[in-house]
């Protein structure tokens, strides 16, 4: 018999209802044949237009319950929330206007050209729509990174039906959205299987295994995701896994910059590290900065910003556990210290909370491999590395044995980000290889959604290069094909000299609008 799937309150621990159950085999295998026989339709521009934008203005409509059950199910709050649903509309949207630019296709035509030597023959090169895509939801964002997100908007604009694990976190918001999606669909003249929702760990495994899933999306821990990622791997025929699966989100803070502005970048980083009880994928987890007089401003305006953050609920009890011992577990190496302690927070009426938290080590125990490397692992909840260096070569150390991430910020002096040769342009240099997002005195958290976003860097941040935020994310679902001295009458119209579609192209070498 399948098992019930729980919405539970995080707040409380308690159950709340029961909203649906866990997907088997038969169900997985069925909710993607339905996609697949949903494909054709889904190949209409136009039609995908009108359900990107239908599937926004149902969202909206039912925004108030959307809300409710959000927060009941992950204790955001309201405000958080209602800002995470406008995001998720938006893009949408903006993937239906993506579509109607059509620059996404790539065209690209060269015709033949018999004067060179050998002759070039005539080429035209778009890109079309991979199939069917597993969409694995994130748990900190029930909406953005889960059933309605960038992942879902992006394959649905490129083309791709879309199966949805949802997360067991927020299954009620699951199911919501889901329903929104579906009649978008309908209304946009489509079948409502191009989107779909499953729950269960084993619906999961099932689904990027099953033979007609052609590329799958993830958020989540870099323990699960790699599972995944190995798992679409060692398919008969492997498919794309595009994988958000860990990041530290390293800032390093020059000493003339700490100098200058210590207390303000202490108390940015004080904020931007407790935002969302710090259960953002770019929240900064691990900090370079300068050890002694130089230092001390930022090192007191942090502690005091985090002493004053109130404690906040994180998503479910699992994570709760699990940043409770990561804290305590770093907290017990040598040479560690805890400036503020981060832990259980003060009793509520479930108490439930927790507290946010400072560690302090010196640079110089992580130059080298030792115990200390877990302090270069995220902790995920509210708690900062303060890793306090003594020179310019510690910290270029250091830097050196950072894993991949989302974003590196650098915190530098007004004169340091003056000139082309000096400490900035080098330092911007060093954190470059280090991330998909390199930020100059600000803060990570906040990811604009515009066409020029990379939100995704070198693994364990992402396990492919592409993007999970932004235009561009709708490339990941889709794979280039060339037609080498086709007949006019035989070309889709996206290569057709006449261009009928109106698309922007490449044409012999020259862009045409």
């Amino acid at each position: 018999m399948a098992e019930p799937v729980w919405s539970v309150d995080p707040r409380t621990g308690n159950q709340r209802e029961q909203v649906a159950t866990e997907a088997t085999a038969a169900d997985v295998d069925a909710a993607v044949r339905a996609g697949e026989a949903a494909r054709a339709a889904l190949a209409d521009r136009e039609a995908r237009i009108a359900l990107l934008r239908a599937a926004a203005d149902e969202l909206e409509a039912d925004g108030e319950r959307i809300i409710a059950a959000a927060d009941a199910e992950t204790a955001l709050g309201e405000t958080r929330l209602t800002g995470e649903l406008a995001r998720t509309t938006g893009q949408l949207r903006a993937f239906a206007r993506e579509i109607e630019d059509g620059a996404y296709l790539g065209v690209i035509i060269d015709h033949a050209d018999t004067s060179l030597t050998p002759p070039r023959p005539d080429l035209r090169r778009y890109r079309i729509p991979l199939g069917v895509v597993a969409v694995y939801a994130a748990s900190n964002f029930p909406l953005a990174f889960s059933v309605p997100g960038g992942d879902t908007a992006s394959a649905l604009a490129a083309g791709c039906p879309v199966v949805v694990k949802a997360h067991p976190d927020h299954p009620a918001t699951s199911e919501l959205a889901g329903a929104a999606l579906r009649r978008g669909a309908a209304k946009a003249g489509l079948p409502e299987d191009v989107v779909s929702v499953v729950h269960g760990f084993d619906a999961g495994v099932e689904l990027v295994k099953h033979p007609l899933v052609a590329a799958a999306g993830f958020t989540g821990s870099v323990h699960g995701g790699r599972a995944l990622f190995d798992a679409a791997a060692a398919r008969p025929v492997p498919i794309p896994f595009h994988g958000e699966l860990g990041s530290l989100n390293p800032v390093l803070v020059t000493e003339d910059a700490a100098r200058e502005r210590g207390a303000e970048i202490g108390a940015g980083l004080a904020g931007s590290m407790t935002m969302g009880t710090g259960q953002f994928c770019t929240k900064p987890g691990f900090v370079l900065a300068p050890a002694g007089e130089a230092g001390d401003a930022l090192l007191d305006a942090l502690t005091a910003g985090v002493a004053e953050a109130a404690p906040g609920v994180l998503l479910d009890g699992r994570m709760r556990d699990a940043f409770l011992a990561g804290v305590r577990e770093r907290a017990a190496l040598d040479g560690v210290t805890t400036p503020v302690a981060a832990g259980e927070g003060a009793a509520d009426g479930a108490g439930r909370t927790v507290a946010a938290g400072v560690l302090a080590v010196d640079a110089g125990r992580l130059a080298a491999e030792g115990p200390h490397d877990l302090l270069l692992e995220e902790c995920f909840g509210p708690v900062t590395v303060l890793a306090r260096y003594r020179d310019a070569d510690e910290a270029t150390a250091v830097l050196g044995r950072l894993p991949g991430n989302l974003t590196a910020t650098v915190h530098l002096s007004a004169a340091e980000g003056e000139g082309a040769g000096g400490t900035g342009a080098r330092l911007l240099a060093e954190l470059t290889p280090l991330a998909g997002r390199v930020l100059v005195n600000g803060w990570p958290t906040g990811v604009a959604v515009t066409p020029a976003q990379q939100h995704g860097g070198p693994y364990p941040a992402t396990t492919s290069t592409s993007t999970s935020v932004g235009a561009t994310a709708i490339e990941r679902w889709l794979r280039p094909v060339a037609y080498q001295n086709a007949p006019a009458a035989l070309l889709p119209p996206e290569l057709r000299d006449d261009n009928p579609l109106g698309l922007p192209r490449r044409v012999d070498g020259r862009h045409e609008s």
